[in-house]
C-alpha cells in the first residue's frame, strides 16, 4: 500500500484529505476537510470524509485515500460492527485481517480513523490497528500538520476536543495546499 500521508506518492494525482480525531475529557471529535484534488486542480471542495456509522451512529469514521476504496472499507467495517456490536476494536481487527488477506481488499488504497465513546483507532491496509497513546489521530496529506497542532493545543486546559479539532484543522488548512477550510465535524 502506498503511503497516503505523502501526497507525492499518489501515482494518479488524487490528493486532498486531512482527517483529525481528538479525544479529551470523555468526548471524541473527528474532523475532516472537504477538498479533493487531482494534480494541481481542485475538483471538489465539499466532500464529506467524516461520517457516523454503526447502529445508532455510535462510531465516527474518517477516511483518506481513494474515495471508492474508502467507501468499500466503510461498508465492510459497518458489517463487522453489525456482527460484533459494541466491540469496535474487534470489528477493526477483523476488518484489518480481511483487508490484509483478501485479494480484492489488498488493492484498496485508503486509511481510516475510527472512534467510539471509549476508543480510537487508525486502520491501514498493512493490517495495522493502531490506538494512539495521547488520544489524537491525524491522517491524510495534511494529517501531520493537524496532528502537530492538536498535540500542542492539548496543553491548553480549557479547550474542548471540538475546539482543539477546529483550531488544528484551521492550522492544517493554512499550511497544506491539499486541505481546505470546509470542515465537517462529528462528535460523540
Amino acid at each position: 500500500m502506498q503511503n497516503l500521508t505523502n501526497a507525492g506518492a499518489d501515482p494518479i494525482g488524487w490528493h486532498g484529505t486531512t482527517i483529525l480525531c481528538v479525544r479529551r475529557d470523555g468526548k471524541v471529535t473527528m474532523a475532516g476537510d472537504g477538498q479533493v484534488s487531482m494534480g494541481q486542480t481542485i475538483v471538489k471542495g465539499n466532500a464529506r470524509k467524516v461520517r457516523r456509522i454503526g447502529a445508532g451512529g455510535t462510531v465516527i469514521s474518517g477516511f483518506a485515500g481513494a474515495t471508492a476504496d474508502a467507501f468499500t472499507l466503510l461498508e465492510r467495517l459497518e458489517s463487522k460492527l453489525e456482527r460484533y456490536p459494541n466491540q469496535l476494536e474487534r470489528a477493526c481487527v477483523e476488518l484489518a485481517k480481511d483487508w490484509r488477506t483478501d485479494r480484492y481488499l489488498r488493492r484498496l488504497e485508503a486509511l481510516m480513523a475510527v472512534a467510539d465513546k471509549d476508543r480510537s483507532f487508525t486502520l491501514t491496509g498493512n493490517g495495522d490497528v493502531l490506538e494512539p497513546e495521547d488520544g489524537v489521530i491525524g491522517i491524510g496529506s495534511g494529517g501531520n500538520y493537524a496532528l502537530a497542532a492538536a498535540r500542542a493545543l492539548m496543553s491548553v486546559p480549557d479547550l474542548s476536543a471540538e475546539e482543539i479539532a477546529r483550531r488544528s484543522m484551521k492550522i492544517a488548512s493554512d499550511i497544506c495546499v491539499y486541505t481546505n477550510g470546509n470542515i465537517i465535524i462529528e462528535s460523540i
